[in-house]
């Protein structure tokens, strides 16, 4: 046996430890409950995201792989090699902007550590309630990682926050399936620091298939790659992030803040500060989309009543969302097809020919989103501050400071699944998809995950 090749710190000591043991130790009721309607969602997104073109680019990636048949790559018949599945479930979950997030890190862990610790439930047979624990353990590691960098100044430096906080995630999630112990939890940690990356620029990506990438599939992969790696006897630096030219010298040059890693892990779950979208969009546009649809509702609008309308919405969150040319995240677009529309859809969120659109594009002159340094909140509520002037002259005003979705104002089992029916009917039929929801409500019952292939394979 190897001896130790450094000194390691009192945080790294403790976080490895906690890694180590996460599976073992049991879910508050409320925390497991939430895990339960993140997981539904991140099986909608990555069923739904499994036909659209990232999904399509994943599957014949991974179905040149070959690889050892470990785990399952969601609604398909293929089964690979657990990293492959975790890479191609991951770029499905992300395929589109239906997936969750954890707003104050700006990052969305269920498509990276769902689909690792469902790779590696997998491939070793384990039961439900460990899966649960390590997903729950996966987001507060991801979160954790991002909040010791500070995510916003993180982003605008080019990287890009998702993609990292994701990894350690998804690697987190892996190595406690893995029983690894708190040692090699510390090699793990090392070797996924080996490969963090992820640039802002895959935001240029029209098609969203490098965004699958960076932001569910890579993460995934490389998280669950690493625990592999590691349980096979790799060994590396014991501890990361203290020391010599240690990870935060590279990537937080500034003051990070170390003690996130730990602070509050055991009592202050990540995943209770998580969000689910209520519209299948960028999370920055669900207040924005929830205040029209009220105003709407409430006064029979439509868009040939519309002289003007003025979102206001946290500033950093409109740099994201701000005329891009993917429509699921261009905050003006959505606007004006939900104002033509009265609603919004999976199918209208996505669909690029309206882009270009005369009528949309005609409204879209009378639509300006304003960022608002007084909504900005670290916690990332999801806040918009609307007015619209109409042609008669009258002006209409609505607000949100916690869109539906957002971790103040969650949604009910009720909510979540009559999203998930509505991502997954048309890919496995409302029968398969009703026993599929029913089995993932129960996921702590069954001692094989493998169990859940027979309902999410096509």
């Amino acid at each position: 046996m190897t001896k130790p090749n450094a000194e390691v710190s009192p945080s790294m000591h403790e976080l490895s430890a906690y890694v180590a043991g996460a599976v073992r130790r049991p879910l508050p009721a409320e925390v497991a409950e939430r895990a339960k309607l993140h997981l539904v969602d991140t099986f909608a997104a990555m069923i739904s995201g499994s036909r659209l073109l990232p999904g399509k680019r994943a599957i014949a990636y991974v179905k040149s792989l070959g690889g050892k048949a470990e785990a399952g790559v969601i609604g398909t018949r293929i089964t690979t090699s657990a990293a492959n599945a975790a890479l191609a479930n991951g770029m499905f979950g992300h395929a589109d902007e239906t997936d969750d997030t954890h707003p104050p890190s700006l990052t969305h862990p269920g498509t990276s550590v769902v689909p690792a610790a469902l790779a590696i439930g997998e491939r070793n047979r384990l039961s439900g309630t460990a899966v649960l624990r390590a997903i729950v353990l996966g987001y507060d590691i991801c979160a954790r990682m991002l909040l010791s960098l500070h995510p916003m100044p993180f982003l605008r430096s080019g990287h890009h926050a998702g993609a990292f906080g994701q990894a350690f995630g998804a690697a987190a999630a892996a190595g406690a399936l893995l029983n690894l112990d708190a040692r090699k939890v510390r090699h793990l940690l090392s070797y996924t620091a080996q490969q963090a990356a992820g640039l802002y620029t895959m935001f240029r990506d029209p098609e969203h298939v490098e965004k699958a990438y960076a932001m569910g599939g890579m993460p995934a992969h490389n998280g669950t790659a690493a625990a592999l790696m590691v349980a096979h006897g790799w060994t590396g630096v014991e501890d990361v992030f203290s020391g010599e030219r240690d990870y935060y010298f590279t990537f937080a040059p500034g003051e990070p803040d170390r003690e996130a890693l730990t602070r509050g892990l055991g009592s202050d779950y990540e995943i209770l500060r998580g969000g689910i979208k209520r519209w299948p969009v960028g999370g920055p546009i669900q207040g924005p989309l929830q205040v029209l649809s009220e105003l709407i509702q409430q006064h029979g609008l439509e868009a040939d009543d519309v002289e003007k309308l003025v979102a206001r919405m946290p500033d950093k969150e409109l740099e994201i969302v701000n005329n891009r040319d993917m429509p699921d995240i261009c905050v003006q677009h959505l606007l004006a097809v939900m104002l033509l529309d009265g609603t919004v859809t999976f199918k209208s969120a996505h669909d690029f020919r309206r882009m270009s659109d005369p009528t949309v594009l005609a409204l879209r002159k009378r639509i300006e989103a304003v960022g608002d340094p007084a909504l900005t909140d670290a916690l990332r509520r999801w806040r918009c501050v609307m007015e619209i002037t109409l042609k008669d002259g009258r002006k209409l005003a609505n607000q949100t400071m916690a869109a539906k979705g957002s971790f103040e104002n969650p949604l009910s089992r009720a909510e979540e699944e009559e999203k998930a029916l509505d991502l997954m009917a048309p890919v496995l039929g409302k029968p398969r998809v009703r026993a599929l929801l029913a089995a993932l409500w129960n996921l702590d019952k069954p001692s094989d995950v493998r169990a859940l292939r027979r309902l999410y394979m096509k």
